[in-house]
Parts: structure tokens; sequence; C-alpha cells
């Protein structure tokens, strides 16, 4: 029986490596005759909505962008993912298989370090690590999807390129002769360019710094749940100002520091991840449009595969550097220099 099964899971092992083999060379051809068009690369998101969705006192409109639209995505595919985990669950099995078991190994792995990390607080400390985590690492994924930055609306862009050669992409949302006739009666450069409707939300700095302010925070609310008000010593520290003038002056200043960096953590977060995730997007942006206009569409797949383990090696970096900081809060400063006076 168990050489059936073997023979079975072999088999169908076999079967989907060859269709993933073909999906591959597929793509490669069809990049050859269809050239990819590449993206006008910029910073700030492009934006999908005609008006704005609402607006918010103080901060102004809100836009629908195709960042924000990614972001919404990568939230639904994270729900999916955790209702696929609790059925597997539920159903009893003593171990997942597939995506479930999958997931299971990963969160079990993040809680194990969580607990040797931080101890009792890993219980308050884990679900903050595993949520920032899974988020990263399916946000930075996406990248890898297909139609993700390549799928999107024709516009008339100064940056763009002209309408013979936009070739295949042109009868998308017009027909050629259409889009000539337009470009012939246009006051405009008579270039068009792409706005991707999906776009990597971690290209975007407003998803980055929200994810690094949120970070930080919630290390100050774990500091506080942790120590009380005593907390606060971490920053200024005056205990030992006058009875150990020399240590407790240098307390003073190692607390100002601390303030400093803690400002500084949000910096680090956001760009750090930006600043990987959209180099990488320009990378594949760059390479697909080389490679798929010279007919070698196949050799992508070796920067889709290092892009791949930038985004996971990213996720867990994030996720650790939360994890890391917030252990660190729950523990006490000063102490050291007390027993020093006492003794």
């Amino acid at each position: 029986m168990s050489e059936k099964k073997e023979k079975k899971g072999g088999w169908r092992w076999g079967v989907n490596r060859w269709i993933v083999l073909a999906l591959i060379i597929a793509s490669a051809i069809a990049a050859s005759y269809y050239p990819p068009i590449q993206p006008h690369v910029q910073l700030p998101a492009e934006v999908l909505s005609h008006g704005p969705l609402f607006t918010i006192p103080g901060i102004g409109d809100i836009y629908m962008t195709n960042t924000l639209l990614a972001t919404l995505l990568a939230d639904v595919i994270l729900l999916l993912i955790a209702f696929g985990v609790y059925r597997a669950v539920r159903s009893g099995a003593m171990v997942p298989k597939g995506l479930p078991g999958a997931v299971e190994a990963l969160l079990e792995g993040l809680y194990n370090l969580t607990e040797g990390t931080a101890g009792k607080w890993a219980r308050a400390i884990f679900p903050w690590f595993a949520t920032i985590t899974l988020l990263v690492l399916v946000v930075n994924w996406m990248e890898l999807f297909p139609g993700v930055d390549s799928i999107g609306i024709l516009h008339e862009d100064e940056h763009g390129y002209p309408i013979q050669d936009l070739g295949f992409a042109a009868t998308i949302v017009k027909p050629e002769e259409e889009l000539a006739e337009e470009a012939a009666h246009s006051e405009g450069s008579g270039l068009y360019g792409l706005i991707p409707y999906i776009r990597v939300a971690s290209t975007d700095l407003n998803f980055t710094v929200a994810l690094a302010l949120i970070a930080v925070i919630m290390v100050q609310v774990i500091g506080f749940r942790a120590q009380g008000l005593g907390y606060l010593t971490k920053f200024w520290n005056t205990k030992t100002f006058f009875s150990v003038p020399i240590f407790g002056l240098i307390d003073f200043v190692v607390g100002l520091l601390e303030l400093i960096s803690e400002f500084s953590k949000i910096l680090s977060f956001a760009f750090r991840l930006f600043g990987n995730i959209f180099a990488g997007s320009v990378l594949l942006f760059v390479m697909g449009a080389l490679l798929g206009a010279g007919g070698l569409g196949f050799f992508q797949v070796g920067f889709l595969m290092l892009e791949f383990f930038v985004g996971l090696i990213q996720a867990i970096v994030f996720g650790m550097l939360t994890m890391t900081f917030m252990a660190q809060a729950t523990q006490g400063h000063g102490e050291h220099h007390e027993e020093e006076v006492h003794a």
C-alpha cells in the first residue's frame, strides 16, 4: 500500500514538474513574439481612481492606487491561507500537507524563535512577529505573480513609447488605428505608457513607512506593558545622576541616544525594505524587456529566483528585527549601576 502511495506521489510530482517546465517555455516563446513593455519607473504609486475614495480631515483626499490595491489583495491572500490552515487543523490530520503544512511549519519555527528570545513574553510578541513576516512575505512575492506590473491602463505619457512600438499591448484597450488617430489630433507628446493595475506594495514608501511606524509603536507598547512607567528610564535615566555623577551622566547621554535610535528605527525599517524590493522590481522590468525583446525570456527565470529569495530574506529580517526590539523592550535598564551603588 505504501509503495503505491509513493508511486502515485512520484507520478504527480513528475507531471507537475513537466507542467511548470512547459509554462516556462511557453512564456519565453510568448515574450519573443510579444515583447513586454517596460513600465515607467517612478517612486509615487499610480492613481487608478478618477476621484478620491474619501477624505480624511487634516490629511486630505484618499485615492485608490495600484499599491493600495496590491495591499488589499495581499490581505485577501492571507485570509485564504489562514482559512486553509484552519480547515486543515479542524480536519484532525496529525500532519497537514501542502500549503497548510508549510505555513504550520513556518509558524512553529517563528514561535520557537520568539520563545527562545523573549521568554514569557513570547505569547504577546509572537502574533506581531508572525503577522508582519507573513504580510511582508506575501507582498514581496507578489512581484513574481504574472500580470503584476505588466497589465494595466494605457495612457498618454511623455515618458512613454510611440504607438507603433506598443505592438500587441495597443489592442488591449483600443485598436491601433484609433490610438493613431487620437495621437494625430492630440496636443500631447503622442507617447503612451502603462499604469499597472497592481504594483508591489513594498515599492511604495507609504506602505513601508506605515509598517515601520506600527512596528516601532508596538515596541513601545510592549515595553510599557512589561515595565510600566519604568520603561521611560530607558530614554530619561537620572537615577544615578547625582549619586554616581560619572555613570549617571553616561546613563543620561545613553538614554538620549536611545531616544534618537527609536526614531532611526523607523527610517531603517522603511528604507531597507523599500530599497531592496524597489531595486528588485526595476531589475525585473529591465531584464524582462531586454531578454524578452531578444527572444531570451527563458533566462529571466534566474532573476525571478533571485527575487524569490530576496523577498523571503527581507520578510524574515523585518519580522525578526521587530521581534528582537520587542524582546529587548521587556528588559529593564540601568540595574547594574544601582547594584554597584548598593555594593
